[in-house]
């Protein structure tokens, strides 16, 4: 198995990184009442010690105090916060690697298992989490304006931070993809409408206030899927023609490099060719796609917090579509979240000391 290809560098804006491995989010309840601690900051120097090339950060708040389902998920916001993420991306950058925090808003969400709850009702476009199930507010258009603003805020005091990147996270049934979703978005105002393109206008305004406040010369990530944790089947574009429709005016906004978030990277999007969704994200935008779901193991993601275990596997169906173009970064999520030295290992080509994934690691900050 010849990785070489993974090695290489990869430029764009402000990104320079050394490889083509991204370090997925993922999310690491421990950072108590929202601030990153020294742990934290020692978890993702690891990582970058460990060769990976960019380090996305699980997901961390904006500035909006229904943002959060969970106290000890890390805010991108206050004194404190911002402090423990200084120490983070210096603690990267002293080891060689590149990071961007993935700004996030849950939206509507279930009550944690913990029972903490914030202290105003959970928010979206119109009270759903998914089809049936409300459990928040519906937001006016104030609330809108604000939010916009504070995903800007956000994405402006990375830079300031002398992160290298930004991500927006719009997938995963995540406040964004509420607003794209048309079994969460019932509106009937100019946040609302019956078509993919017409529910956009909430991402679309994200991204042009996250790009204003960055200016054009620093890279913006945004994160896509398809499924929902409530719909593992869900397509919000059903044919390569209702992708492009989608993808473009997200590009034309300010968008850089899409980060394409499927289960299984290796199932095609769509009937009539094998292309992925990273795959055909790239063919119809043009634009430097990441893709991401079960790379170098055997099981999915959503199957660990079932408690399932993966083994690792081989990267050999994953090297034919990156040689061929299909996209420009890999996201690797749970093995490097259980074994920080994956990237070097696979450089070094020390595949026999690759280690499986146990849901176990999830309830922990692996650091050797």
């Amino acid at each position: 198995m010849n990785t070489d290809s993974l090695f290489r560098p990869f430029s764009l804006k402000s990104l320079n990184i050394k490889n083509r491995i991204v370090m997925a989010p993922m999310t690491r309840s421990f950072s108590p009442n929202g601030i990153p601690t020294a742990d934290v900051a020692s978890y993702y120097r690891k990582r970058a010690e460990g060769e990976a090339g960019l380090i996305l950060s699980e997901g961390t708040v904006i500035n909006r105090v229904s943002s959060s389902n969970d106290a000890n998920i890390p805010h991108f916001y206050g004194a404190e916060a911002l402090a423990g993420w200084k120490n983070v991306i210096d603690g990267v950058h002293a080891e060689g690697g590149a990071m961007g925090p993935q700004i996030w808003h849950m939206g509507i969400m279930d009550n944690h298992a913990s029972g903490w709850v914030p202290s105003q009702p959970f928010e979206g476009p119109s009270g759903l989490n998914r089809p049936g199930f409300n459990n928040g507010n519906t937001m006016t258009e104030s609330d809108i304006a604000d939010t916009i603003k504070a995903y800007g805020q956000a994405a402006a005091d990375a830079k300031e931070l002398g992160f290298d990147c930004v991500e927006i996270h719009g997938a995963h049934g995540y406040l964004i993809d509420q607003f794209f979703w048309e079994g969460t978005n019932e509106r009937t105002d100019i946040y609302g409408g019956k078509t993919l393109p017409e529910r956009s206008r909430f991402a679309i305004e994200v991204i042009k206030e996250v790009r204003k406040r960055v200016g054009e010369d620093f890279a913006v990530i945004i994160r896509l899927s398809q499924f929902k944790p409530a719909a593992y089947t869900n397509q919000l574009a059903k044919s390569p023609q209702e992708l492009e429709a989608w993808i473009n005016p997200l590009a034309d906004a300010g968008v850089d490099i899409f980060h394409c978030s499927q289960r299984r990277f290796w199932e095609p999007e769509f009937e009539g060719a094998d292309l992925n969704f990273a795959g055909w994200v790239k063919k119809v935008s043009g634009k430097a796609t990441i893709t991401v779901g079960s790379v170098g193991l055997s099981g999915d993601f959503f199957g660990s917090f079932a408690g399932e275990s993966s083994q690792a596997s081989s990267l050999d169906e994953l090297l034919k579509r990156f040689d061929r173009g299909d996209f420009d970064l890999v996201g690797v999520g749970r093995p490097i979240l259980a074994d920080p030295f994956w990237p070097k290992k696979i450089h070094e080509g020390r595949t026999d000391e690759l280690k499986g994934f146990s849901p176990a690691a999830l309830g922990e900050l692996v650091m050797s």
